[in-house]
């Protein structure tokens, strides 16, 4: 299963008033792995930078004055992306923006590009109804380090929300369950998993030593003693010890 951890940054919140994109962040994970490829542009806005946003990013439009248009990495960006599932916090954001972009571009709009959309801010709205969840909220409350965060930055935040996912979904069933399967898709607002028939797993059997049977006959004879001869478990003999005292 390959999923792209996906965010932005943009200069405002409305593409439709002419808000654009100024920051993506693509990092890649096969399987729950992390393959170490990631995808990055900054990104000439074509406007100016307001002051609000600045503050969020630090991403000024003398920064920003040199490097790509959208138009001009647009086509690199649908590669990496074609065929994943695109993980997002608060999906919509991002995928409105893209939207935007892409119409723009007269390219395919995103949903036509990628296999699926996760929407993390959902999940955890589902996971911990009523509490914060913000990116920096779930960091927290699942122990993910975000010290080095600072202002917000698109491959560090896509970085952070793999962590994050990975926590999220890291119940029991994930460990035994592979992630390919459809199930793990989210139907109705919940997480289906398949059924697994655990008689399929060969567990090893290991015997306890001379040693360590004889330092358990001791902590078993210390318990003894300590209650006064009251253990209310022994330790059954063996098939042929039993039948030489019967016999004694």
């Amino acid at each position: 299963m390959r999923q792209i951890f996906f965010d932005t940054e943009t200069t405002g919140l409305n593409p439709e008033s002419g808000d654009r994109v100024v920051d993506i962040g693509c990092v890649e994970m096969v399987n729950r792995q992390l393959t170490g490829r990631h995808l990055h542009f900054y990104l000439n806005p074509e406007r100016d930078m307001p002051e609000e946003a600045f503050r969020v990013h630090g991403l000024s439009s003398e920064f920003l004055s040199d490097k790509p248009k959208f138009a001009e990495v647009v086509d690199e960006l649908l590669d990496f992306l074609r065929g994943a599932d695109l993980v997002i916090h608060n999906a919509a954001f991002d995928v409105g923006f893209i939207n935007a972009e892409l119409k723009r571009a007269k390219r395919q709009l995103l949903h036509e590009v990628v296999a699926s959309v996760t929407d993390t801010l959902l999940m955890a709205r589902d996971m911990f109804p009523g509490k914060a969840n913000s990116l920096d909220a779930l960091c927290r409350r699942l122990e993910v380090d975000n010290s080095n965060r600072g202002l917000h930055g698109a491959v560090k935040d896509a970085e952070l929300l793999a962590e994050v996912y990975i926590r999220l979904t890291r119940g029991q069933d994930s460990l035994v369950i592979d992630d390919s399967d459809a199930s793990s898709q989210r139907q109705g607002g919940e997480l289906e998993v398949a059924a697994i028939d655990l008689s399929s797993f060969q567990l090893p059997v290991i015997t306890a030593t001379e040693e360590e049977l004889a330092l358990h006959e001791k902590v078993l004879a210390d318990l003894d003693k300590a209650s006064g001869g009251n253990r209310i478990w022994q330790v059954p003999q063996a098939p042929s010890d039993a039948a030489a005292t019967a016999t004694a």
